[in-house]
């Protein structure tokens, strides 16, 4: 068989294949790719077996384990009423406007999240996600082998952008795991999408494409979106923010270049 033939076949196997096998590498965590709706549909219904207390956290989270046979194992459920604890405006509602702000931007760094109620209490129930350590475990931002350098690097970029974006107030590093995949994965954003005009993270470098979605939200689809959850102050915190981060990137450009500053 000739090369071409051999590159042929190949190729009409992999198209046979579903598009979220073909987009996670191995050891990926991130299962939740291209089957979000399925995932958030068990987590939101499926039966509880048993609650266990997680160690980590202030919001003194709990992990949930689901009947067997579905798509995830457990899931982490928070029921923090929106208000103040601690010092920090938090609500269980934050949780799942950033989920679905994440979807909208098509940025996959989010597990999935939904409303459901236990034990008569409302609260968010958040995927578990495997096989991740966070970057207080690894004792600060871990550092990739060289061929995942770039891609990594790309993803810090990213990360910080969004976190900038709904305001989330609390970059902790115990919110922001890795898998063996190199995938960065954030959690936990309770404290994010008050009316806070502060940009945590100092932004360097700016993903183009991610930019240029971020450019084209309007108050209409951050409210279709997320506006179950938040309320129109929060939504035109996002807004401001997103002229913060303009006047921010505007700098960055004026110092350094637009081709230095912007990744594409």
């Amino acid at each position: 068989m000739s090369t071409i033939m051999k590159w042929a076949r190949l190729l009409g196997i992999l198209s046979l294949m579903p598009a979220a096998l073909l987009a996670q590498p191995a050891g990926s965590a991130k299962t939740w790719v291209g089957r979000a709706a399925e995932i958030e549909d068990y987590i939101r219904t499926a039966p509880i077996t048993r609650v266990e207390d997680v160690s980590r956290g202030v919001t003194r989270p709990h992990r949930a384990y689901l009947a067997p046979g579905g798509p995830v194992g457990s899931m982490v459920w928070k029921a923090l009423r929106p208000g103040m604890s601690n010092g920090f405006y938090e609500s269980y509602k934050s949780e799942i406007a950033a989920y679905e702000i994440d979807k909208l931007l098509a940025l996959d760094m989010v597990p999935p999240k939904v409303e459901r109620r236990v034990d008569g209490e409302l609260g968010v129930a958040v995927m578990w996600v495997d096989s991740t350590k966070s970057f207080a475990d690894l004792g600060g931002v871990p550092k990739p082998p060289p061929q995942q350098r770039a891609a990594w690097n790309l993803q810090l970029v990213r990360a910080k952008m969004f976190q900038n974006l709904i305001g989330d107030i609390d970059p902790n590093l115990g919110n922001w795991l890795v898998d063996p995949a190199w995938n960065l994965i954030l959690v936990d954003h309770s404290r994010a999408l008050t009316m806070t005009p502060k940009l945590v993270h100092k932004m360097q470098s700016i993903d183009a494409a991610l930019w240029t979605r971020i450019q084209g939200l309007t108050e209409d689809t951050l409210t279709s979106t997320a506006g179950a959850w938040i309320g129109r102050g929060e939504v035109r915190a996002i807004l401001d923010r997103r002229k913060g981060m303009q006047a921010q990137i505007d700098k960055l450009v004026k110092a350094n270049g637009e081709a230095r500053v912007f990744i594409r």
